[in-house]
């Protein structure tokens, strides 16, 4: 048998796979286009992440199985969780720790698969000091080049976006673990993010830095944080304020664009199709010859087997939000101005607010955390 018959043989077969996984998962495929379940309600899109979540914990499973009994001791139950001495602290990952495998473990409970970051990365435990428990997550890392919503509302030209989006990070995760989500901790978990330790963080880690593209130093300066809900529409984020200030504003939705609905165990039959069969689109030295990411592969991929890459687009918007750092956020990131007005809230501040109006009175009626069982937090079973 030639080599071009196994060839076509191979793709037909990556095609009817592709096409197969994407109906199993509960998309519609009609007439060479992807469209999602009439009904999209929140259960709805976490069903259809399900599959590329148990996908990832599928691969987590052989770096965290064998120490998943000693990351549970991280993980409060709710009789050791009091609301009225909760004392939350920001812990920075450090790379190849143990908060980085805590880190990884936890992130792997997300009802959406949580990316790992691109490029530059941010990482934070929040930790409850009263009784050493996590109580969430903080994750940053690089941004899209090209949001829209952030976009029109920093209301910058292509040349000042190539200039200050270093100034930018995205959040990837962000948010409570069990027992404390009962407790709206989500939302401290989002507000800490706007902390000064977070933005001096950043400056330790990336001022002084040269990137590897452009050979420009870096000068550490966090104007802005992004994020986008998991889930349409947030009530996470929307509204959350520190006294008078709203601290993450809503700029619009995305398109609906993205990978997961092919990082189910298909995606590395992907790129070993792609190296044999594909190009890259663009090869620089600086940064290497491969493929630019994810969404290139699959693209690449797509259009070789005769299906539109516009499958890409999986119809999911999901709400954009901006979280600026600073009161000049927007005419730093223009270039028209040189130094940052800084808000300046500290990681109590922050805490002390949310407690007043949200903890407390939350656990005053609502006792769901003191029935939460660490082992209920297991992934794998006894190991």
């Amino acid at each position: 048998m030639s080599q071009s018959i196994v060839a076509r043989m191979d793709a037909a077969d990556l095609r009817d796979r592709i096409i197969r996984s994407l109906r199993a998962q509960g998309f519609r495929v009609k007439n060479g286009v992807v469209l999602p379940p009439e009904e999209l309600s929140k259960e709805r899109i976490r069903e259809l992440h399900r599959t590329a979540v148990f996908h990832r914990i599928e691969r987590a499973r052989e770096g965290l199985f064998r120490v998943e009994k000693d990351l549970l001791r991280h993980i409060a139950s709710g009789n050791e969780v009091v609301p009225s001495r909760i004392s939350p602290r920001l812990v920075e990952v450090q790379p190849d720790s143990e908060e980085e495998l805590l880190f990884r473990y936890a992130s792997l409970h997300w009802s959406v698969p949580v990316s790992s970051g691109y490029g530059r990365r941010l990482r934070f435990l929040v930790v409850d000091d009263h009784n050493g428990k996590l109580m969430g997550l903080i994750g940053l890392g690089d941004p899209v080049f090209s949001l829209g919503p952030r976009d029109r509302w920093i209301g910058w030209t292509p040349s000042q976006r190539r200039q200050r989006l270093r100034n930018v990070m995205d959040a990837f995760v962000l948010g409570a673990v069990p027992p404390y989500s009962y407790l709206l901790c989500g939302k401290l978990v989002a507000m800490l993010a706007t902390s000064g330790t977070v933005r001096r963080a950043f400056k330790r880690k990336y001022g002084g830095v040269s990137s590897v593209i452009r050979r420009e130093v870096h000068d550490g300066r966090l104007a802005l944080i992004t994020t986008t809900s998991a889930l349409g529409r947030s009530s996470l984020y929307n509204r959350l304020r520190f006294g008078d200030r709203l601290l993450y504003q809503s700029v619009g939705f995305t398109k609906g664009s993205g990978e997961f609905h092919f990082s189910n165990g298909l995606y590395g039959a992907i790129t070993e199709f792609v190296k044999t069969h594909c190009e890259p689109t663009a090869k620089q030295e600086r940064w290497g010859i491969g493929f630019r990411n994810r969404r290139e592969v699959i693209r690449k991929c797509l259009s070789a087997l005769g299906l539109s890459s516009d499958w890409i687009y999986h119809g999911i918007c999901r709400e954009v939000f901006v979280v600026p750092m600073a009161k000049n956020t927007r005419a730093f990131l223009r270039g028209e101005a040189a130094r940052l007005s800084w808000y300046h809230h500290s990681e109590a501040e922050l805490f002390e607010y949310f407690r007043d109006r949200w903890l407390l009175p939350r656990a005053a009626w609502d006792h769901r955390y003191r029935r939460f069982d660490r082992d209920s937090f297991r992934l794998w079973g006894t190991s």
